[in-house]
Order: C-alpha cells, then sequence, then structure tokens
C-alpha cells in the first residue's frame, strides 16, 4: 500500500472535498468538547464557504494531496507569510487511514514545498485538544514556541527551521526495496 503526494488546485473538488472532511472534523471535536453537540449545520457551511484556501495557491502558497492507493487521503498546505516564513496548515488525513504513514509524508512534502517558496521556516498553530497534531509536530522535529499569532483558536504554536536539501546520491525513490512511498512533484 502506497502514498502518494502531489500539488492540487486549492479550489478543486479533491481540494474541496478534503477541506470539508477536515473543518467538520476539528469544529465538530471542539463543538462536542466545550458545548456537548456538533458543528450546527448552518455555521458549518458558512465557515467552510469563507474559508477558501486561496492563499495556498501559487505563487505564494501550495496545498498539496495525498493519495492513498489513488484515492485523495489527506492535505497539506503552506503559504508564505514573510519572505524566510512559511505556515503549514490543513494537515489532515481521513481517520480511517491514520496510522499507516500519510501524516508524516504530507509534512515532509510540506516542508519542501516551503523551501520551494524560499522559506527557511515553518510555523503553526493547533489547539490543545488536538493531541494527535501536537505529538505529530513534536515527532517530527517542531518546536512548541510562544504565540506568533492571536488566533481564536490557536492554543500551541510551533517552529520548525527547515535545512536546505542537498542532492542525493542515489534516484529519489531508492526507499525500502527500491519502491517510491511518496512523489513530490
Amino acid at each position: 500500500m502506497t502514498w502518494t503526494i502531489t500539488p492540487e488546485p486549492y479550489d478543486s473538488p479533491v481540494a474541496a472535498a478534503l477541506w470539508r472532511a477536515y473543518y467538520t472534523e476539528v469544529s465538530d471535536r471542539w463543538y462536542l468538547l466545550h458545548e456537548g453537540r456538533r458543528t450546527d449545520p448552518d455555521e458549518l457551511e458558512r465557515e467552510i464557504a469563507a474559508t477558501t484556501g486561496a492563499e495556498l495557491a501559487p505563487p505564494t502558497g501550495r496545498l498539496l494531496v495525498g493519495r492513498y492507493e489513488g484515492e485523495p487521503a489527506g492535505s497539506a498546505g503552506v503559504r508564505l507569510l514573510e519572505p524566510d516564513t512559511a505556515e503549514l496548515t490543513r494537515v489532515f488525513v481521513h481517520g480511517h487511514l491514520r496510522g499507516r504513514g500519510g501524516a508524516p509524508l504530507l509534512v515532509a512534502a510540506a516542508e519542501e514545498a516551503a523551501r520551494a517558496l524560499g522559506a527557511r521556516r515553518l510555523i503553526l498553530d493547533t489547539r490543545g485538544d488536538l493531541v494527535e497534531a501536537r505529538a505529530l509536530y513534536a515527532r517530527l522535529g517542531y518546536t512548541e514556541t510562544g504565540p506568533h499569532n492571536d488566533g481564536v483558536y490557536a492554543e500551541h504554536w510551533f517552529r520548525k527551521e527547515l535545512v536546505v536539501n542537498r542532492p542525493s546520491p542515489g534516484p529519489p525513490c531508492a526507499g525500502a526495496r527500491g519502491r517510491c512511498r511518496t512523489v513530490h512533484r
């Protein structure tokens, strides 16, 4: 079973479906925790429509989609905030595919995309109840920092300095048994 990671237009049907799944999950988790209910459907529709993802369009952003066995399964986005600083956002993998290695691949592809945009560091924010996300970022070398924004739902802030890629001596897919697990294009 393999993952492929490719750029995707922020306004494609695939991107829209993944954004809806991501937003529904994080919104429902917040409302269930704080108010004991799921997100009001009208509010959900308003918020999904209001946050188009246009900031993830080239030339200053990228949206990446992870496909598991060819099916859209997750996303990650980056956008330049300053010439050397990008924000990591919309990191998501469908629940039934978590634990299969997709999130680290998506984050690595987002780091590569941020480097290609000229970023030397990535920053992000997340909520306290998204413990899986916080553990993922820590595991991938992100350091928790003080606030870098005043987002309503931002409770934890992370940062990672990006190292410059050096050319590898072998083919890009020379991993386990010579099979590609991910494609970054």
